[in-house]
């Protein structure tokens, strides 16, 4: 005689210090310290593949899944977006840790096989990543240092200097970026992606770096996992205006905008730009139409390793 057992649901809401955990079978909240050696403890306290929803964090809930993961645990890394919407479905008017816990372990039970299992990244992944995230953090706080001491002129030989410091950091950070691409073996793929016009280095090795991260069925996954994807609001006749869903690493979709302003000057691409903005679309529009279409390209020449060619 067979037996049947259901498997057990887990709802995680990550903060720094702590996770709070809610375990559906038991109908308990637990608070855990979020640290490696406590979160092995109580991971081998739960039947095996258990299910584990998490909501992601920027870097809180990573050490929590790897271990999950590594432990055989069915993961699933929820953004916060769509648990807050799903919050709001559901008619919680409480919004606290247990029961953002509460939520994940019920949008898992109801949602589970619609969800894609969570797997660990590539290590180079997760590295180039982080380079390009400290890269632009670097740049955005050097723009707002040297716009605020722009007009202070006892700042000036500081600013000199900090200018001169914000270059030797920049340029240790790409030759790490180039380190870190050739070890994992996506030269060719940043070769591919700068043949095109306006991708220059830093766009092509955030679109093969993306590109490492799964393998993609078609063009559409890959401009969805980038968050370039458009959202649809229609109802009856009615059609509702289009925005971004932006669920992508927002790094990504900066530098493929930057390539598609550089692109945009260019006599292969002027012509692609300059009808969007004959159909009434804003330069904005236009730009973000043409970055799409830059990453679209970029995928396919990844995806079948070819080589670019400017008709």
């Amino acid at each position: 005689m067979t037996i049947l057992t259901s498997q057990t649901v887990v709802g995680i809401d990550i903060a720094k210090a702590e996770i709070v955990v809610y375990r559906a079978d038991l109908e308990t909240i637990e608070a855990v310290e979020n640290d490696r050696a406590a979160l092995k403890r109580w991971l081998k306290t739960l039947p095996a593949q258990s299910a584990i929803a998490v909501e992601a964090t920027n870097i809180y809930h990573l050490e929590t899944v790897d271990l999950a993961h590594a432990m055989g645990h069915q993961v699933y890394v929820v953004d916060a977006y769509r648990v807050s919407h799903y919050r709001r479905g559901v008619g919680q008017r409480a919004k606290n840790d247990p029961c953002d816990a509460r939520v994940l372990a019920r949008y898992l039970t109801n949602e589970q096989s619609k969800l894609r299992l969570w797997n660990p990244p590539p290590k180079a992944y997760t590295v180039l990543k982080s380079l390009l995230h400290r890269r632009a953090t670097l740049i955005q706080n050097h723009t707002g240092l040297m716009l605020s001491w722009a007009d202070e002129p006892l700042l000036k030989k500081e600013r000199t200097a900090q200018q001169k410091a914000f270059e030797r950091s920049d340029k240790v950070i790409q030759k790490l970026l180039r380190k870190v691409s050739k070890e994992a073996g996506i030269e060719d793929n940043i070769d591919r992606c700068k043949a095109i016009e306006g991708v220059g280095e830093l766009t092509a090795t955030g679109l093969a770096t993306t590109y490492m991260r799964g393998d993609f069925a078609n063009s559409d996954a890959f401009i969805a996992f980038l968050g370039m994807d458009l959202t649809v609001d229609d109802s009856g006749k009615k059609n509702g205006p289009r925005f971004l869903s932006k669920k992508g690493d927002p790094e990504i979709r900066r530098l493929a905008y930057n390539a598609a302003m550089a692109a945009c000057r260019s006599t292969k691409w002027k012509p692609f730009y300059e009808s969007y903005l004959a159909r009434g679309f804003s330069k904005t529009q236009a730009l973000v139409a043409l970055a799409r279409k830059l990453c679209r390209v970029a995928f396919t020449l990844m995806k079948n390793q070819g080589e670019y060619r400017s008709v």
